[in-house]
This record gives structure tokens, C-alpha cells and sequence, in this order.
């Protein structure tokens, strides 16, 4: 089936075929969006940061606010560029947030005197005291999947397969020949 939209500011009409759902030529089902696995993962994040905000409302916290705390708690005094590596946000994003955890009194941020350049943040007593409260996020979360410990920790270590791959390729570059990419694990070897 061949659906027609408007394709300019001329008038001009573009053919789109499969506009329907339906796989046209071969590989055009990968252009479904229910066969995206970006869009997947982009579903389920978002649905995360639903629930995450329902868990986090009692704290006070913000998500990548309680990620640089779980950091902070498991590693104490940081520089804020090591914090941005762990929890993956550039320093646009970090410094904001530090100043308002900062404001909420949970860290406190200084200057290196080894290194005026650098910035370390560590907990305040009231930061620290936020650990033994937020002890029941991650058990909610976990409830909140649906998903046994075991799958969840499955899960967890294909993503972050997933993620290296993909870091890889970021750095690398993506695949001359995607059509070559294997579509089933191989069997293994007698």
C-alpha cells in the first residue's frame, strides 16, 4: 500500500510505501518502529523516569540528582569531572545540578588545592543521612518491573554489553556492512 504526505513547501507529494505497517521490500520491516531498538529503550527509560519520580518525590531528588548521590555514596569525595564520567552527563548538565544539591545542603563543592582547575564534591551530614532513606528505591524499582532479581540482573548486563558495543562504534565508527551483522548466536563448537 502506497500512502501519499505533503513533502515541501512547493506542494510537492511524496510516495511512501508501507505506510501501513506492512514490510515492503527486503529490509524495510527495519523500518518499522516497533522493530527500533533505540525506541525501545527510549520507551522504557521514559517509563522509568515515571516511576523513578514517584520513588525519588520523598527525597527530593531528581533522577541524575540521585544517581550523583548514589555515586557520591558509594565512592565519597569526588572530583566533579570523575562524577560526570560515572553518571554520564556532560559538565553543562552536572554543574547546575551540583549547585542544587549544593543549595539543598546534601554536598559541598570546593576547589582542589592541588588543582585549582578542579572542583571535588563530597556529602554533607544530611546528604549522607539521605542514604539510609533512599535504601528503599531500588527495592521499589525492582517491584515495579515485574521482573524476578535474576532477570533483572540479565538484563542489566546485556544493557551494559550493549552500551561498550555501542560506545565502540561511537568512537570507531559504525559498520561498513550492517547487511553481515549475525542474526542468531553461534552455535558452539563440538
Amino acid at each position: 500500500m502506497t500512502d501519499t504526505t505533503a513533502a515541501g513547501a512547493a506542494g510537492e507529494v511524496a510516495q511512501v510505501p508501507g505506510r501501513t505497517g506492512e514490510a515492503g521490500a527486503a529490509g524495510e520491516e527495519f523500518l518499522l518502529l516497533d522493530r527500533q531498538i533505540c525506541f525501545s529503550l527510549n520507551a522504557a527509560s521514559r517509563a522509568f523516569g515515571s516511576v523513578y519520580r514517584l520513588a525519588l518525590k520523598d527525597l527530593g531528588l531528581t533522577y541524575p540528582q540521585y544517581l550523583v548521590m548514589l555515586v557520591l555514596w558509594e565512592h565519597g569525595e569526588l572530583p566533579v569531572k570523575r562524577i560526570g564520567a560515572l553518571v554520564r552527563l556532560d559538565s553543562g548538565t552536572l554543574s547546575p545540578l551540583l549547585k542544587r544539591l549544593e543549595a539543598a545542603g546534601l554536598v559541598r563543592r570546593e576547589r582542589l588545592a592541588s588543582d585549582e582547575r578542579s572542583v571535588a564534591v563530597r556529602l554533607t551530614r544530611e546528604g549522607a543521612a539521605l542514604r539510609t532513606r533512599a535504601l528503599r528505591v531500588p527495592r521499589a524499582i525492582a517491584a515495579a518491573t515485574g521482573l524476578r532479581l535474576d532477570e533483572i540482573e540479565d538484563l542489566r548486563a546485556r544493557l551494559g554489553h550493549l552500551t561498550a558495543a555501542l560506545d565502540r562504534a561511537a568512537a570507531q565508527g559504525l559498520v561498513a556492512d550492517p547487511a553481515a551483522l549475525p542474526t542468531a548466536e553461534p552455535e558452539p563448537s563440538s
